[in-house]
């Protein structure tokens, strides 16, 4: 019987990630690549060894116009009730859902914040994207048996603190708190990625820790390499 290869998406941005991190590399690495597309991926020494995307870029997490993960029955329904073809369903899953679609007002998480204040189904959208990529980050550190590091990278994860920190406030169990101050912090990836490190380590060479939970610590590095 002749097989589906799944590959994943954001290769380029994980290497990058890797290559940033050079000897700062831990074992069990978490990049959450949170853009337009979205994906969160497993590194185990230096390899990904899961990723939330698979044969094509709309798997995994919401984004911005692609659904994500669905029942694959889904579409079955679609095609039988509403008489959907193969083009039909394409464009709405690639083009009409994520943020989009439970929002019904842009994909753009920037807009989306501007309108939360007064539009439930924009905090509605913003709070299903956070939860999305949560639950798969968790996969993941269930994947790793554990986690040393997790980059934030992509538009929204570089720049949306908001978003960020409603990801990790989900995460309190393995000992994630961010206060105000860490959520501004840059890191110590030169291209500007926003960084969580585990684990009891030095205070030193600009690097800030707040308690987590458990006795751990989380750290943001504030200084970008080289500098």
């Amino acid at each position: 019987m002749e097989g589906i290869q799944r590959y994943g998406f954001h290769g380029l941005s994980c290497e990058s990630i890797v290559r940033q991190l050079a000897d700062d590399l831990p074992d069990r690495l978490i990049i959450a690549h949170l853009g337009n597309g979205a994906s969160v991926t497993a590194v185990k020494i230096g390899k990904s060894i899961d990723t939330s995307m698979g044969l094509t870029p709309s798997g995994g997490v919401i984004m911005d116009t692609r659904s994500g993960d669905l029942d694959p029955c889904v579409l079955v329904y679609l095609m039988r009730e509403k008489k959907f073809d193969a083009a039909v369903l394409k464009e709405l899953i690639d083009r009409h859902s994520g943020v989009l679609g439970i929002s019904a007002i842009d994909g753009d998480m920037r807009r989306l914040h501007k309108a939360a204040s007064s539009n439930a189904d924009a905090r509605l959208a913003i709070q299903m994207f956070c939860y999305s990529v949560r639950k798969q980050v968790a996969a993941m550190i269930a994947a790793l048996d554990g986690v040393d590091l997790v980059v934030f990278t992509g538009g929204i994860g570089e720049n949306d603190e908001e978003v960020r920190a409603t990801i990790c406030c989900g995460l309190s169990w393995i000992g994630v708190s961010l206060d105000e101050a860490s959520r501004t912090l840059q890191s110590i990836c030169k291209d500007m990625n926003f960084v969580i490190r585990f684990g009891r380590i030095g205070c030193g060479g600009g690097n800030h820790g707040c308690e987590g939970d458990f006795g751990k610590k989380v750290y943001c590095a504030a200084e970008r390499r080289g500098t």
